[in-house]
């Protein structure tokens, strides 16, 4: 079993910056892919940005040029540099990791979520 663990949600005024993280924990064996989601109140979840083992990115329309996904293989750990942050932007976001194990087993493990508000 794997674990997600969530930080660096909160309020912030249009225009600033959050960093979010999520750090992996438990039976690990290989962290495949790697992304952030986000819903917002009366909407679908939808994607924000993923990110490969081997750092390939792919991004939604609406924050490419703005947000960033990075991850550190060693620490089991994915992040989420959201600058220019707009009202639009306001949602519970959720990490979602993809493990694979020894006997390539893909399993999708999701974190908790963490709010992010943009408001003045």
């Amino acid at each position: 079993q794997v674990q997600l663990v969530e930080s660096g949600g909160g309020l912030v005024q249009p225009g600033g910056s959050l960093r979010l993280s999520c750090a992996a924990s438990g039976n690990i064996f290989r962290m495949d892919d790697m992304g952030w989601y986000r819903q917002a109140p009366g909407k679908q979840r939808e994607l924000v940005a993923t990110i490969s083992r081997i750092s390939n990115t792919n991004y939604a329309e609406s924050v490419k040029g703005r947000f960033t996904i990075s991850r550190d293989n060693a620490k089991n750990t994915v992040y989420l540099q959201m600058n220019s942050l707009k009202p639009d932007d306001t949602a519970v976001y959720y990490c979602k990791i993809d493990h694979l194990s020894r006997a390539s087993t893909r399993t999708p493990y999701w974190g908790q979520g963490t709010q992010v508000t943009v408001s003045s």
